[in-house]
């Protein structure tokens, strides 16, 4: 029962999230806001991460490809397929549920134990319009963008480990990332990640809005926001494959 009843108020925050703001100017303030904390501060270690995935993934799949007959260039297209079909959407969403929801469910979660949000609906004022709906809509934004940047620098990553680690020629690797390309890939790791920015978001606001008690269960309320995250990616991860990729 518990658990019907967490999904209940889940659903109906959801419903106060997404009522139409009272200031629009406000908003896009707050969403500015939103995309600096959630998305630009979340470049490096996206990044960092990315390239040496890639190196990785064109080592271990030299490493695993032994027969002579096969062709070199397909370490190129085995790392640009894992990168679009799972790293850059899933990994990353992954890594960012640590960071991004965390922060999320912490932040709210001092709000609550400190009454501030109390104190914004004496003032007649929607918290959960003010405070989550700008978090849900700069994650959803620039999610994608991050992903995206992900892909990228773990193609450069792979690249850069054939170049100077002689693992095949660069021109091998190049020809690879373009051989047989679905733009569709793109297309599902994008829509991958808009999904998990919800879930990220919306979980995370979640947990960190029904806050009760004091610091300590704020702790604990940010590691359960990164828990359940990390199990809905997964799950939700099986379902748009099961879906997307039909």
């Amino acid at each position: 029962m518990r658990l019907f009843t967490q999904i209940g108020a889940y659903l109906l925050l959801m419903r106060r999230t997404f009522t139409r703001p009272e200031k629009h100017t406000v908003l896009y303030t707050q969403v500015m806001r939103e995309i600096e904390k959630v998305g630009i501060n979340s470049i490096v270690i996206v990044l960092v991460i990315s390239i040496f995935v890639g190196a990785v993934i064109t080592i271990q799949t030299n490493y695993n490809i032994e027969n002579p007959l096969l062709p070199r260039y397909l370490i190129g297209v085995t790392v640009r397929d894992s990168l679009l079909l799972e790293f850059s959407s899933t990994m990353v969403a992954l890594l960012l549920a640590g960071k991004v929801g965390s922060s999320i469910a912490s932040e709210l979660g001092m709000m609550r134990v400190t009454e501030q949000i109390d104190a914004l609906e004496v003032m007649g004022v929607n918290p959960a319009s003010l405070l989550i709906l700008p978090k849900i809509i700069a994650a959803m934004f620039f999610f994608p963008i991050l992903c995206l940047l992900s892909i990228g620098m773990g193609l450069l990553g792979g690249y850069l480990t054939c170049l100077l680690a002689d693992v095949i020629p660069p021109s091998d690797y190049i020809y690879g990332i373009q051989y047989a390309f679905y733009p569709h890939y793109i297309t599902y790791a994008m829509t991958k990640t808009v999904v998990y920015a919800l879930i990220i978001t919306s979980v995370s606001s979640f947990l960190g809005y029904y806050v009760e008690g004091g610091a300590v269960e704020v702790g604990k309320s940010s590691t359960r926001a990164v828990v359940h995250s990390c199990v809905l990616i997964i799950l939700a991860n099986l379902v748009l494959t099961e879906t997307l990729l039909q």
